[in-house]
């Protein structure tokens, strides 16, 4: 039993090196990256770039902005090479410092530098083209805003006269207006009196057909048309 166990013991650590330093398949890996997935920090956009075929094997970068600005790379697919495998470090931290795909070809992994660039200049070019889409988001949606308010502004608005005291009593007059339009004119306040009772329809009449306070006096209502042409020119005033 003695002689055994040494026995067993070397056979086990015959097979170790077999498992360590099995030959490459030489295939392509889809998962393999360069760093762990970056997490999308609030306001950050992830963008990948198309897969580029090379001889070698497809490669995919994906890239992740702040705004413009590149804060991580990622390889989605990549060569199972080990000159790929030392390439693509180097490549992720030149394109953090450049800010750009306009990066030195990697001695010894040119093809796969150049499947790189060209897989991240798409993903900076997608992000910019967002970027631009959305700015011109921005920009239609001040001008409905500015539309909005333009709307605002046409649409109708009510302001009030000055009271006139008179010898027969106040007069206030409300006038409505759409735009620069007098559409409707109101009394708020007028003497209890029968001829400005029926004095009120006319010059009311008289203000909407002649767009402004330039109307005439109604007789026998001298004081009230008066003090009615006052305040409709005060509101009219107040108005521009």
């Amino acid at each position: 039993m003695k002689r055994a166990i040494p026995a067993l013991v070397l056979s086990a650590a015959a097979l170790v090196p077999v498992w360590r330093y099995a030959p490459s398949t030489d295939t392509t890996s889809t998962t393999a990256t360069a760093e762990s997935a970056p997490s999308a920090a609030a306001g950050s956009t992830v963008v990948s770039g198309p897969t580029i075929d090379t001889e070698k094997g497809p490669v995919q970068v994906q890239a992740t902005f702040q705004g413009e600005k590149i804060t991580a790379v990622r390889m989605l697919q990549q060569p199972d090479h080990p000159q790929t495998e030392a390439a693509v470090p180097v490549l992720i931290e030149e394109t953090l410092e450049a800010q750009s795909a306009d990066i030195d070809t990697v001695s010894g992994a040119t093809i796969t530098s150049d499947a790189y660039r060209e897989s991240l200049q798409a993903a900076l070019d997608e992000n910019e083209k967002s970027a631009s889409s959305s700015d011109s988001d921005s920009a239609s949606d001040s001008d409905s805003a500015s539309d909005s308010e333009s709307s605002a502004e046409s649409a109708s608005r009510t302001v009030a006269g000055s009271t006139v005291g008179t010898s027969k009593g106040d007069v206030q007059v409300q006038v409505t207006f759409e735009g620069d339009d007098i559409t409707a004119v109101e009394m708020l306040k007028q003497p209890n009196h029968p001829q400005t009772e029926a004095a009120v329809p006319v010059l009311i009449k008289e203000t909407l057909a002649a767009q402004s306070a330039d109307i005439d006096t109604v007789s026998g209502a001298t004081i009230t048309s008066d003090g009615y042409r006052e305040s409709l020119q005060a509101a009219l005033d107040a108005k521009a």
